[in-house]
């Protein structure tokens, strides 16, 4: 019993991110139990062995969103600005993976085409990601490791273009993480504290 309540679970992840797949090439008025069925291989008869309706394949693909999402989050006792780094290399690669995503959460017409219940959590969703993104940013201000001369909502949404650009590279998931690391790197070198920096180099001088 547990081993088919698995395979079952696998099948269901298997779905949603073909549904993904669909959103993100195709958009989501394409994502249909007979596209869908297609893109795996199965039988339009076969979705309905995981879900009870198109409804509920919705719910799974946001709680698979949510999911993703959540899994970018790094821990909570790192100094601010390690987490924001993190945090976007980590955000980056898993949405560059699947762009479905990004999609889903940027576009007013994908989130009035879900059930209002999905719509909410996908725009909650957004919500929490710029919170952290404030958060961090005003710790690291605070700390003087970030410039303070410039406000927090001014930074965040180029935090947050940074993070969809790099999702948005057409390189494979390995040389993405390294494109962000590198992106980050020098995202950071202009955001952080002209203080910090002066001292940082004269520390590194003999």
């Amino acid at each position: 019993m547990g081993q088919l309540r698995r395979a079952s679970e696998l099948r269901q992840v298997e779905l949603t991110d073909a549904a993904l797949r669909l959103v993100a090439t195709r958009g989501i008025a394409a994502l249909t139990t007979r596209s869908l069925a297609a893109e795996v291989g199965l039988s339009s008869g076969a979705i309905f062995r995981h879900f009870a309706s198109l409804e509920a394949l919705l719910e799974a693909v946001v709680a698979r969103v949510e999911a993703v999402l959540e899994s970018t989050y790094p821990a909570a006792d790192l100094p601010p600005v390690e987490r924001l780094r993190r945090f976007v290399v980590a955000r980056s690669t898993a949405v560059g993976s699947q762009l479905g995503i990004l999609r889903l959460v940027l576009s007013e017409q994908f989130l009035l085409a879900l059930p209002r219940r999905g719509s909410d959590r996908l725009t909650a969703c957004v919500q929490r990601s710029r919170a952290f993104v404030l958060a961090c940013l005003r710790e690291g201000q605070r700390s003087g490791e970030l410039r303070a001369e410039l406000p927090a909502e001014t930074l965040a949404p180029i935090v947050m273009g940074t993070v969809q650009m790099l999702a948005l590279s057409p390189l494979r998931a390995r040389r993405r993480e390294a494109e962000a690391r590198r992106v980050v790197d020098s995202l950071f070198a202009l955001l952080g504290s002209p203080v910090v920096a002066r001292s940082s180099s004269r520390k590194r001088s003999p």
